[in-house]
């Protein structure tokens, strides 16, 4: 199947080429600027994201390749940052949304006047040429709560983190979770969805609470890549490592120690480095005027046979199959 991104006022490449001594023409892409926005800087899910976006950048000198975010995980910050960026003429946004509704507006008018925009994260987002995804978030949440429920023994009280309400994979995960859980009669959810803000000492005090409300409880599942931090330091703390399961998005460097002690049981991950190249290989070939086909290799690992389908609006919706789960015994096949 074949899905078109020839949009209209694209830039096509321009072919290479000398003649009798002429020089060829300069690239189409010669100083075209492609900006990653993502939801915050200075965490260790987004530092990894953003050496990818540099190795994209040395990969093709002849653009103009960056990485920003917000300070906080703070969704207006985050829609300055990308009102900021459209104004000043941006040829192309990879944009990470902390909420994907409150830049809906703002994305909409980007691509009126032109730009680019690849969005991550966000397979409900409308205005978007492309939304590219590393797997199927309904099979990734229901894959981290099976390993809970495993751990669990298939009963007793679990809960739930997500980094915000408006998250749209975050509440795609813990859905999926709760679905998944109902082929457990013994599980029983309790306060779910506590807004964590991937703030990993915030997400520690409330599942303090949590354990403090509930010292029966048996499970976490968590969202944001912070969230097992924060958890698995209160289980340590309380003595519960290996007593209480805790399943949920980490990246294996930082997670490494709670894996060992038994205080976080599993992670689940794809490698923010990857995504980020991605979203940047799909503006590539966006602003170059290709097409994304179904089965498509976009040149990076984890996204050589991509799935394209219908998006929510009218772009496109772009799978890979980047999914990780690991514990104890297999982190370190994944040090990053």
């Amino acid at each position: 199947m074949k899905i078109s991104t020839l949009l209209k006022g694209s830039v096509f490449a321009v072919a290479a080429m000398t003649l009798a001594g002429i020089a060829a023409p300069a690239s189409a892409q010669d100083g075209k600027t492609v900006t990653t926005v993502v939801k915050i800087s200075g965490i260790p899910w987004f530092d990894r994201m953003e050496t990818g976006v540099n190795l994209f950048a040395e990969q093709n000198p002849e653009m103009n390749i960056r990485q920003v975010g917000p300070a906080t995980a703070d969704s207006a910050q985050q829609l300055q940052i990308v009102q900021d960026l459209v104004a000043t003429g941006v040829d192309a946004l990879a944009v990470v949304p902390m909420d994907p509704d409150i830049l809906e507006g703002i994305l909409g008018r980007a691509m009126d006047r032109g730009t680019i925009i690849v969005t991550h994260e966000a397979d409900n987002q409308a205005n978007t040429h492309a939304d590219i995804e590393a797997f199927d978030n309904n099979d990734y949440g229901a894959s981290l709560n099976e390993r809970l429920a495993q751990c669990m023994g298939g009963e007793g009280k679990w809960t739930t983190f997500v980094g915000s309400l408006g998250s749209r994979t975050h509440m795609q995960w813990v859905g999926a979770g709760e679905e998944n859980a109902k082929k457990y009669p013994g599980m029983e959810l309790v306060d779910p969805n506590n807004e964590s803000f991937d703030d990993a000492n915030g997400t520690y005090e409330k599942a303090k609470e949590i354990l403090r409300k509930h010292p029966d409880i048996k499970g976490f599942q968590t969202s944001a890549g912070n969230d097992v931090l924060g958890v698995g330091r209160a289980i340590e703390e309380a003595g519960l490592a290996g007593k209480v399961c805790l399943v949920g998005t980490g990246l294996p460097n930082p997670s490494a120690a709670y894996l060992d002690s038994g205080a976080i049981t599993a992670i689940g991950f794809w490698d923010p480095q990857k995504a980020g190249m991605a979203m940047n290989a799909v503006a590539k070939f966006m602003l170059e005027g290709k097409e994304i086909t179904d089965g498509m290799d976009l040149g990076v690992e984890g996204y050589e046979k991509v799935t394209v389908k219908p998006g929510a609006g009218k772009g496109l919706l772009i799978i890979g199959n980047g999914m990780v789960l690991a514990d104890k015994d297999t982190y370190k096949d994944y040090l990053f």
